[in-house]
C-alpha cells in the first residue's frame, strides 16, 4: 500500500514520535510511506528524512489558517496517489477532511492523540465533518469514552489503538554504563527523578515543582531532571527560582539520548493535568523505571497502580509529593521489581510492531469495506467499535 501520513507537526512531541516509529515499521513491511507535516519540520521530521522516509512540510505557521497549505496538500496527493491518507492530531485531522473536498482520497483514517484536542469550536468542527472520514482511531480507552460520551465522534466510527514503543531501544544498560552516564550529568548516589515533555499547560510543571518542594525538604540531595522545551519554559524556570529549587532542578533542554537518561534515572514522574496516551510514559515503563504519575487520560492504562508505579489525582501537589516520597523510601530491590512489572506490561501490550499491525489491519478492513480490495476472511475482534482493540 501507499500510505500518506499527514501530521500537524513533526517536532518533538509524543504523537510525532509515535507516527515516525509506526511509519518505519510499515515501511519495513513493504509499504510505501510519505510523511507530510503542516508545520515546519522539527527533530522527528529530520529524523524521518535521515531514515530515508520521504518527508515534506507545508510550511504553515501555527495558529494562522492558510488556504495555500490546502492547495499544496491537494497537489501532493494528486501527484503521489496514495491508497490511504492517515492524519494525526486535530489540525491535520480537520485539514484531511477539507482535503477530501478538493482531491481524490480513496481512504481516510484519522487519529486523535489526546483526551482533549481543543475547545468547543474544534469539537464542533469534528461533529460537522465526521461524514468525511472513513474511520478514526484514538490512543486510550479514557479518551475514547470522553469523545463518545460528548457526541464528538460516533462510537461506530472510533477504535482504540494505543501508542506503541520500541521496547528494545529502552532496554536496561550495564551498571557501568549507567554510572558513567550519571557522572556525566553530575549525578552521584542521590535519587534522580526524570520528567520528559513539553513545557505547556497540559503537563502542569507547577504541580511537579510544588510537589518537589516537599520532596526536597525530606531529601535535600535528590535531583529532578527536566528534559524538553516549550512556550512555558521561562515561566517554569522562574517558578523554580521562586521555590528555591535551582540547586536541585536541572533543565537539560532537548536531548537525543532519552533512552540513556531513562536508564540513568531512579524514578520517573509525570504531573499532567490531562493526557491521551503519553509516549514518554510508555518509554519510561519500557526502560524499567518505577513511575509516579497523575491519573490523567490513559496514564492508568500504562501504569499499574501499586504494581509498576503509583497514581495520584491531577493538580494535587501534596498527593504527588507523598507518592514520590513513598517510592523513594522503598528498598531498591522493590523499586526494581516495580520497574520490571512495568517493562513486561509494555512488552505484552504496547510494542510498536503490534500497533503498526493494527493500523495496517484497519487500512485493509476499510479498503475492503469500500470495495477497493478483496474482503478480509474475518474482521478483527470488535472492529469499528470503541475498545475493539485491546
Amino acid at each position: 500500500m501507499r500510505i500518506f501520513f499527514l501530521s500537524t507537526s513533526m517536532g518533538m512531541g509524543g504523537a510525532d514520535s509515535q507516527l515516525l516509529s509506526a511509519a518505519q515499521e510499515l515501511r519495513s513491511s513493504g509499504h510505501e510511506v510519505l510523511i507530510v507535516s503542516l508545520t515546519p519540520l522539527g527533530p522527528m521530521g529530520l529524523q524521518a528524512r535521515s531514515a530515508g522516509i520521504p518527508t515534506e512540510s507545508l510550511e504553515m505557521r501555527r495558529g494562522l489558517p492558510d488556504p495555500r497549505g490546502l492547495l499544496r496538500l491537494a497537489r501532493l496527493v494528486r501527484e503521489w496517489r496514495p491508497d490511504v491518507v492517515h492524519s494525526h492530531m486535530v489540525h491535520a485531522n480537520l485539514m484531511a477532511r477539507a482535503l477530501r473536498l478538493v482531491a481524490p482520497v480513496p481512504v481516510l483514517v484519522s487519529t486523535i492523540h489526546n483526551i482533549y484536542e481543543g475547545g468547543r469550536l474544534r469539537m464542533a468542527a469534528y461533529r460537522l465533518t465526521n461524514a468525511l472520514v472513513d474511520h478514526m482511531t484514538i490512543v486510550s480507552e479514557a479518551a475514547a469514552e470522553r469523545f463518545v460520551r460528548e457526541d464528538i465522534v460516533p462510537k461506530e466510527l472510533l477504535r482504540v489503538v494505543p501508542n506503541g514503543v520500541d521496547t528494545e531501544r529502552f532496554r536496561s544498560v550495564p551498571a557501568g554504563a549507567r554510572d558513567a552516564f550519571r557522572h556525566s550529568l553530575g549525578v552521584g548516589g542521590e535519587f534522580a527523578w526524570l520528567a520528559v515533555g513539553r513545557f505547556e499547560i497540559a503537563k502542569d510543571y507547577p504541580n511537579m515543582l510544588r510537589a518537589f518542594v516537599t520532596v526536597h525538604e525530606r531529601h535535600p540531595e535528590a535531583v529532578l531532571l527536566l528534559v524538553g522545551r516549550g512556550s512555558l519554559q521561562a515561566e517554569t524556570e522562574a517558578l523554580t527560582r521562586a521555590l528555591r529549587l535551582t540547586s536541585s532542578v536541572r533543565f537539560l533542554g532537548v536531548r537525543d539520548d532519552v533512552a540513556e537518561l531513562m536508564n540513568a534515572a531512579d524514578g520517573y514522574v509525570m504531573s499532567s493535568a490531562w493526557e491521551g496516551m503519553p509516549m514518554v510514559l510508555l518509554e519510561a515503563a519500557a526502560g524499567g523505571l518505577p513511575i509516579v504519575a497523575t491519573r490523567a487520560g490513559g496514564n492508568h492504562e500504562v501504569v499499574r497502580d501499586e504494581e509498576s508505579g503509583l497514581l495520584v489525582p491531577p493538580q494535587d501537589p501534596a498527593a504527588l509529593a507523598l507518592a514520590m516520597l513513598r517510592l523513594m523510601d522503598l528498598p531498591q530491590a522493590q523499586r526494581r521489581s516495580m520497574g520490571e512489572v512495568g517493562r513486561e506490561h509494555i512488552r505484552a501490550h504496547y510494542g510498536v510492531r503490534r500497533v503498526a499491525e493494527r493500523w495496517e489491519d484497519l487500512y485493509r478492513e476499510v479498503r475492503a469495506r469500500k470495495g477497493l480490495e478483496p474482503a478480509l476472511s474475518a474482521a478483527p475482534a470488535g472492529a469499528g467499535s470503541v475498545g475493539g482493540q485491546r
